[in-house]
């Protein structure tokens, strides 16, 4: 018998978690550990992923971004005119490169932003392969 205390919480939908506070989820993240770290990297990767899969990125288009950001860091990234492609796009990953590089702090900060960053595009290539294979069906 399992206690209530010990059951998973509710799962959540593309919406919601389309509608998370990603910038502010990018400070926290980046700045502190733990329960901070953990949300970035679980809730804010997936609604990173769904809204970028909403506009029609491809994951190779994030992670050639995480490899910019691992390279130049994230405030160089931050400066770029189109760092994904698409004006909607290339916005909205512009205020979480903003945000980020207000906290990241030196190469582990770029490091961390860019291991982010090849979450989303990894789950973004999931969110891919799901589709076809519902698709194919």
């Amino acid at each position: 018998m399992t206690s209530a205390s010990q059951t998973s919480p509710p799962g959540r939908t593309d919406d919601e978690l389309a509608q998370s506070d990603i910038p502010a989820m990018l400070r926290y993240g980046l700045s502190f550990a733990a329960p901070h770290r953990t949300a970035l990297f679980g809730d804010g990767a997936v609604g990173a992923a769904v809204l970028l899969d909403r506009l029609g990125i491809q994951p190779r288009a994030v992670a050639f971004l995480a490899k910019v950001v691992r390279s130049g860091g994230v405030r160089y990234a931050a400066e770029l005119r189109e760092p994904v492609p698409g004006d909607d796009a290339a916005s909205i990953v512009r205020t979480w490169l903003e945000s980020a590089a207000t906290t990241a702090d030196g190469v582990d900060g770029d490091e961390q932003a860019a291991r982010w960053l090849e979450a989303v595009a990894e789950l973004l290539g999931l969110r891919n392969i799901t589709l076809l294979s519902a698709t194919l069906r």
